[in-house]
């Protein structure tokens, strides 16, 4: 936890490295000081079934974000910085009630930036009785210094792979490294916990879960991010090839991306997921 401390001020908490002193209130990329801001919170009933059960995923929307995506479907969250700063002892109280509530996990989701304030939460509140998995829902965009320093407090990683393009990467996400550092990140998670593992009631308990949205026009971006899970992460690895991408935000500054994607280029995509033997999400 201390080294999470050095690194939010001047701050390198993730790849652009932004050197802001954030607890001078000083703001980078993300656009948010060392104080937790949150969106909203509350159980989640669309993620995926292993996170769900029956009680649901307990969410937490944290304000910004380390990336820019111009087709961001969270924009008014991540962009827009809709939320409002709340304390560490809050935010602990929050997680307290998700599983109160009966929530199977705690999700949180865009916590990279945050990783500092959430992480002393989370040790706040299982101090008071958290005892329910902590899933690391994030954009894949993250610092392996980081990810080391996060060893032991995240059970179910979550990161969503969105190119291995560069120009991909450079027009849409607004981070030309993000190729080279998604790799990297992702090795480190499975690194931590391995291959996802279900309880007896089907609910996710610790692993890694890997989610990819089909973009239109990018279908063999997609199949060389599903072929690269399944040489380097095996094909063992939890899957979540996901069709629901619509252009939200600034997408239709871009023709190319500017229309939901069709039947055939999901297909042709889930379906070359399914030739490479990964265990797909159902």
């Amino acid at each position: 936890m201390e080294k999470l401390k050095e690194l939010i001020s001047p701050c390198r908490l993730c790849p652009r490295n932004c050197n802001v002193k954030r607890s001078e209130g000083e703001v980078g990329f993300c656009k948010v000081t060392d104080k937790p801001m949150v969106s909203s919170f509350g159980p989640h009933f669309g993620e995926e079934p292993v996170l769900v059960g029956f009680g649901g995923s307990g969410t937490i929307f944290f304000t910004g974000c380390n990336l820019g995506c111009v087709f961001c479907q969270n924009y008014q969250i991540s962009h827009l910085m809709e939320g409002e700063y709340i304390t560490t002892e809050e935010l602990a109280d929050v997680m307290l009630y998700l599983q109160g509530r009966g929530c199977h996990n705690i999700n949180l989701v865009t916590p990279t930036h945050q990783v500092t304030q959430i992480f002393e939460a989370v040790d706040i509140a299982k101090r008071k009785g958290l005892t329910v998995p902590i899933v690391y829902n994030c954009g894949g965009y993250e610092s392996v210094e980081v990810l080391r320093e996060l060893e032991g407090l995240v059970d179910i990683y979550m990161p969503d792979i969105k190119t291995f393009s560069r120009e991909f990467a450079t027009k849409y996400l607004k981070a030309p490294d993000y190729p080279e550092v998604v790799k990297e990140a992702v090795l480190e998670m499975q690194r931590q916990v391995g291959f996802l593992k279900v309880n007896e009631f089907g609910l996710a308990e610790r692993g890694l879960i890997v989610r990819h949205l089909v973009m239109p026009n990018w279908t063999e971006d997609s199949k060389e991010i599903l072929k690269w899970i399944a040489e380097n992460l095996g094909k063992d690895t939890y899957v979540n090839v996901m069709d629901q991408y619509y252009p939200y935000y600034k997408a239709c500054d871009y023709p190319e991306i500017c229309r939901r994607i069709t039947d055939k280029e999901f297909n042709t995509v889930y379906n070359y997921a399914k030739s490479l033997g990964l265990r797909l999400a159902v």
